[in-house]
C-alpha cells in the first residue's frame, strides 16, 4: 500500500498519481487534502509519513507546490527517508543507495508526465542492500 498526501498546491498532481496507480493496479491510501482550499502541507505530509513509519503503508508519495515543505515535514517522522526528486536518475539513486521510503514531488516544478515516470522509477527500483549503503543508512537513523 502506498501512502499519499498533498496540500492544495499538489492536489491536481496527486489526483494524476492516483489515476496512474489505479492503472498499474497498485493500492494506495489518500491522507488528504481532498479540496483545493488553502491548507497546511505539514498536516498531510506528517499523516502519510506516519502511515509509512508505522508499517501501515510500504512507501509514500507526498506533493506540494515545490515539494520542499512537505518533504521536510515528512522527514521529521522517525524512520522516514523522504527524497525530493525532480528527475528519474535521482529517484533511482535514492532507492538504490538511500532506501528512501517516501518520494516528494513539486507540482509547480515537475510536469505531470515526468512526475509519473519518476513515480514509476521510485516504485520499481529496489534497494541495493549493499553493505556500504546499509551502513550509511544506519548512520542517518542514528
Amino acid at each position: 500500500m502506498i501512502a499519499l498526501g498533498s496540500d492544495h498546491g499538489g492536489l491536481a498532481l496527486k489526483k494524476a498519481v492516483m489515476a496512474h496507480l489505479d492503472e498499474r493496479g497498485l493500492a494506495y491510501k489518500d491522507f488528504g487534502t481532498y479540496t483545493a482550499g488553502s491548507c497546511d502541507y505539514p498536516d498531510f505530509g506528517r499523516a502519510a509519513a506516519q502511515a509509512v513509519a508505522s508499517g501501515e503503508c510500504e512507501r509514500g508519495i507526498v506533493i506540494c507546490t515545490t515539494g520542499i515543505g512537505i518533504s521536510i515535514a515528512a522527514n521529521k517522522v522517525p524512520g522516514i527517508r523522504a527524497a525530493l526528486c525532480g528527475d528519474c536518475f535521482s529517484a533511482e539513486m535514492t532507492r538504490l543507495h538511500n532506501d528512501a521510503n517516501m518520494l516528494a514531488l513539486g507540482a509547480a516544478v515537475t510536469g505531470e508526465g515526468l512526475a509519473l515516470r519518476i513515480v514509476d522509477v521510485f516504485l520499481d527500483t529496489p534497494f541495493s542492500n549493499e553493505e556500504r549503503h546499509r551502513r550509511r543508512i544506519a548512520k542517518i537513523e542514528g
